[in-house]
């Protein structure tokens, strides 16, 4: 059991390949995220390394944050476009209702591609996978048990 003392957390840092600033305001719309702090490579006190980032890469995202439901993912553009993908993981997204569980699922699949649709199973009374159209994979869910 962890020490209720401890600082130690463990958050989601996503590296969208140059679509940052696209993916944030992507998730605004779709489930409800609050942009946080953002500083551009440019922005730095220390600048990168030479050759580090990819031409272009200079205005683009070193790092951000947004929160959703009281959850902070940090994101980054990373420092090429190759540094995006998402595989072996998915974001579990748990909503306390069936309806916000359709609106967040039909929003973040826009674009995307549905693996699992949503519906009852018997773990919860909804529950669906899909990835979005950057490449995320995410579970929505309502918690609870499903029908028996």
């Amino acid at each position: 059991m962890a020490d209720p003392k401890s600082t130690t957390t463990i958050l989601p840092y996503l590296m969208f390949g140059g679509r940052c600033e696209e993916a944030i305001a992507f998730y605004q719309k779709a489930i409800g995220a609050v942009p946080g702090m953002r500083m551009r490579f440019n922005e730095t006190p220390d600048a990168p390394p030479p050759g580090m980032l990819a031409p272009g890469f200079e205005t683009k995202v070193m790092h951000a944050e947004f929160n959703v439901a009281g959850n902070m993912i940090m994101c980054s553009d990373g420092c090429n476009e190759s540094d995006g993908g998402f595989h072996g993981f998915s974001l579990a997204l748990s909503v306390p209702t069936i309806p916000e569980a359709d609106k967040m699922f039909a929003a973040l699949a826009e674009e995307g591609k549905v693996s699992m649709p949503q519906g009852a199973t018997f773990w919860s009374p909804r529950f669906g996978m899909l990835t979005d159209k950057f490449g995320v994979n995410w579970m929505v869910m309502v918690p609870g048990e499903g029908p028996k």
